[in-house]
């Protein structure tokens, strides 16, 4: 087994995933973005960053990749569940096919992500897992944001089950809960705010690398991240 630790990312493609695995490459890691058309960014090092097809509605998806993983670098240390999506709708307006896809991307896929996972994480001694939610996880901001806020309410909670789940394992879980980010799906959304005001995605990634970077003995179980004066967050 290698020295160097391990991360898997999922939506690695873009945004958050993204900077996250540029950050964790930068910081000595072996990386491995997972993504639905696995490209290898310009950034990245291919000794120690490979891409791989992830997608979080399929059920099998997590254990192919996790299993391909082990034998390219053949450790897993960390998980960053970064991939979701988002539905514009209330909690009434959203059809179940929406709110079904908002559970099964959102809360579902990290799940089963993690479960892939598990027996290297906690065979690691240090098992670190960060469940990309929001601060829509914290808040029902607006109506509009409902049927999504449920979705990230339930991430919250599934970050909170693996850190029970798995301290007295050496495992570490830390929910990473965003206001409004710079990405392609934040930057509609904040239409009152400018681009270069809202929190960067490069922001999210450092503060994740330092949490996961952190010993078994200063454990945290949430981190959230904010570029408004929005009440308690």
């Amino acid at each position: 087994m290698t020295n160097q630790k391990t991360v898997l990312i999922s939506g690695g493609n873009r945004g958050i995933g993204a900077a996250a695995g540029r950050a964790f490459m930068e910081a000595g890691w072996n990386v491995s973005l997972g993504m639905r058309n696995p490209v290898l960014p310009d950034w990245a090092n291919p000794e120690t960053v490979d891409v791989h097809a992830y997608d979080a509605l399929d059920a099998a998806s997590p254990q192919v990749w996790a299993a391909d993983v082990l034998t390219r670098f053949g450790r897993i240390d960390a998980v960053v569940a970064n991939a979701g999506i988002m539905v514009r709708k209330t909690a009434i307006d959203a059809t179940d096919e929406e709110f079904e896809s908002l559970m099964n991307v959102n809360v579902n896929g990290p799940r089963r992500l993690v479960k892939a996972c598990w027996e290297p994480l906690v065979a690691s001694g240090s098992g670190r897992v960060v469940i990309v939610a929001s601060l829509s996880g914290k808040r029902v901001k607006s109506a509009i944001s409902g049927a999504y806020s449920v979705s990230k309410f339930a991430a919250l909670g599934l970050s909170h089950a693996i850190r029970q789940a798995g301290f007295d394992k050496g495992v570490r879980a830390t929910a990473v809960c965003p206001g409004f980010v710079a990405t392609d799906m934040g930057v509609p959304l904040a239409t009152a705010t400018p681009v270069d005001a809202l929190t960067q995605p490069e922001d999210i990634a450092s503060s994740i690398v330092h949490v996961v970077s952190l010993p078994n003995r200063a454990s945290v179980s949430e981190f959230w991240v904010n570029c408004l004066l929005d009440d308690s967050y």
